[in-house]
């Protein structure tokens, strides 16, 4: 008697959505390759046909959130950080998730891309753009962070510097502090005799 195969097949696409699904259910500390596959009913091994590693799904997650980036009119830095953020919030540990594959080179080059094209034709507005960008990853991992540890119930409710308090108006003030810093020519290093 042989035991009884799944006969849907699955394929790169179909593998990135289950394990971005469950992303969203059981966030990035709970996603493994294991529970991938019993999603799919299949064997973890069975995974690394589409995937070369646990990373590179990860990325492939990454870009799939970058992905939602609406584009913005060039010299909106502004919206385009919301933007950023959005995507990134659209899905549980998402900052998190595109922090670590962009941390590691791995995936997640959409949320860069989005914030060059609103530096406009700056020499160096890829450098600039990853100013902003680790700004806005920053932000929002701890928003998601903060927003899990209320959902646990273990946020603190002291009202001692609450982190949440007044969060779109500090992402406002960051992104525009940056965009004005960022927006005047680079100066060369000064020596220092």
């Amino acid at each position: 008697m042989t035991p009884e195969r799944n006969p849907t097949r699955h394929d790169r696409d179909s593998v990135a959505s289950v394990a971005l699904a469950l992303l969203d259910e059981v966030g990035l500390a709970d996603l493994s390759m294991r529970r991938i596959a019993a999603r799919l009913d299949i064997q973890p091994s069975a995974l690394y046909w589409h995937f070369a590693s646990k990373q590179e799904l990860f990325a492939e997650l990454a870009d799939r959130i970058t992905s939602q980036i609406a584009a913005a009119p060039d010299g909106d830095i502004l919206t385009t950080a919301h933007s950023v953020r959005d995507a990134l919030l659209a899905h549980r540990d998402g900052a998190e998730l595109v922090l670590s594959t962009y941390a590691l080179r791995l995936g997640s080059s959409g949320a860069h891309a989005a914030f060059v094209r609103a530096l406009g034709d700056l020499e160096d507005a890829p450098l600039r753009a990853t100013a902003l960008l680790h700004f806005a990853l920053g932000h929002t991992v701890l928003i998601q962070q903060r927003m899990h540890a209320d959902s646990h119930g273990a946020a603190r409710t002291d009202g001692l510097d609450d982190t949440t308090q007044g969060l779109d108006q500090v992402f406002d003030l960051g992104v525009r502090a940056l965009a004005t810093a960022l927006r005047t020519p680079s100066t060369p290093p000064r020596d220092r005799a």
